[in-house]
């Protein structure tokens, strides 16, 4: 006679065993659920947060420092910290020039001369600043200088004339001081000829960039009034460039560097120190992550290795019946894989809003920080970012991790013999 056939039910059926299981205890699996929920909820918005971050460091960056691409000469980049005026780029050359030649290179969407010096201020409590000095009608075509409003950041008054004793000065800048737009501001600096050069340029206009480092330390001069001053004759410090493509700058990097010839350094913006250090860094971020999705897995890992020693009966009964070790052992895990999606789900949702709504606010960083942020190349302010990724990579990473925290003790009850168990 032939040997009967066992019908068994599909991966549907022992699905459904695992999820009906769940809830045989609502409490233990409210608490399951609930660590994951918060594991993923941190690790979502504190992505968000640090991708915020990240972001409002790399606009600053290509905002007021390299754009997506800086040119400047070799001996001016060994003194950066001393903004040397006497080496311009190009030996020289007249920007006027030289603006053609580097505009017509390929992937280019912009390109702005920037002339940056350190003044001593007289008759103020604030005794040193930073000239600087641009093409203000052209900068503004590309730049929204305040990155927490989306404007030019101007409060008061206007932008200095092209060809004037005129000067803007930030808000900081303003309340230290005691300036107003209308006063004279006394300064000397030094010129390329290394002589000192006394200015009383005007204030026409006070801004607010929202970035400290400018707000109380940067005075904004015609780029062609502070070339005269400094007697560059027309010649630039650096180059700042834009691109169509912000993350393909290497053609224009070769372009230039062949345009300048040897002598100068041409960066990306992608390898500012603070930018690299940043992204460098974000794997210690996931490892982060990873730690607190562990930490919340142990509870689903005790829950897992106490329903096999409360079922033991159960899992004898299973293997009486003719399921296969694979089976049983399938059942548990997807027992916790069902915790882990609850929990991440849960978690997605809260996260999800909560970055939502941070995306839309901005967050005061000088609050939280009492000003300590002022030397980092950030805006005071930052807005969490809300991407689909993100809350999909949230979900993604918590269900993982849980999952290969929980395999271990679901194959325990692989090794149950279905007598031994039967006989407790």
């Amino acid at each position: 006679m032939d040997r009967p056939t066992i019908r068994r039910g599909g991966f549907g059926a022992l699905l459904s065993i695992a999820y009906r299981n769940i809830w045989r205890n609502g409490r233990r699996t409210g608490f399951c659920v609930a660590a994951v929920a918060i594991a993923v909820f941190f690790n979502i918005f504190m992505q968000a947060w640090i991708e915020g971050m990240i972001g409002g460091i790399e606009e600053v960056v290509r905002t007021y420092d390299m754009g997506h691409v800086n040119a400047v000469t070799e001996a001016f980049d060994a003194e950066r910290e001393y903004l040397p005026v006497q080496f311009p780029l190009a030996g020289g050359r007249d920007w006027a020039s030289l603006a053609a030649e580097v505009r017509a290179l390929p992937g280019v969407r912009a390109a702005l001369p920037r002339i940056s010096a350190w003044a001593t201020l007289f008759d103020s409590s604030v005794k040193h600043a930073m000239l600087w000095g641009i093409d203000l009608e052209a900068e503004r075509k590309v730049n929204l200088f305040n990155l927490t409003r989306r404007d030019d950041g101007l409060v008061e008054g206007r932008w200095p004339r092209a060809g004037t004793n005129e000067c803007a000065i930030g808000t900081a800048l303003s309340l230290k001081g005691g300036y107003a737009a209308g006063d004279k501001l006394p300064l000397k600096t030094v010129s390329a000829q290394f002589s000192d050069k006394y200015w009383n340029p005007t204030i026409v206009g006070i801004f607010d960039f929202d970035y400290r480092r400018f707000d109380e330390g940067a005075v904004i001069v015609p780029f062609d009034r502070l070339g005269r001053l400094l007697a560059l004759d027309g010649a630039t410090q650096s180059v700042v460039m834009y691109a169509e493509d912000p993350a393909r700058v290497d053609g224009i990097k070769e372009g230039l560097s062949g345009l300048l010839g040897a002598g100068h350094v041409v960066r990306g913006w992608q390898e500012n120190y603070w930018v690299s250090m940043l992204r460098k860094s974000t794997f210690l971020y996931l490892v982060v992550f990873g730690v607190f999705q562990v930490v919340a897995s142990f509870l689903i890992i005790n829950t897992i290795l106490m329903v096999i020693h409360e079922r033991i009966k159960e899992i004898g009964m299973m293997g009486a019946l003719g399921m296969t070790r694979a089976e049983i052992v399938l059942v548990f895990f997807l027992e916790a894989i069902s915790l882990s999606v609850l929990g991440a789900a849960i978690g997605c949702a809260v996260g999800a809003a909560a970055t939502f709504v941070g995306s839309l606010f901005p967050v005061d960083l000088e609050l939280f920080s009492g000003g300590g942020m002022k030397d980092l190349p950030m805006s005071g302010t930052i807005f969490v970012k809300f991407t689909p990724g993100i809350i999909a990579g949230g979900f993604a990473f918590g269900v993982a991790v849980s999952a290969a925290c929980t395999l271990v003790p679901s194959l325990k009850s692989a090794f149950i013999r279905p007598v031994e168990a039967l006989r407790r």
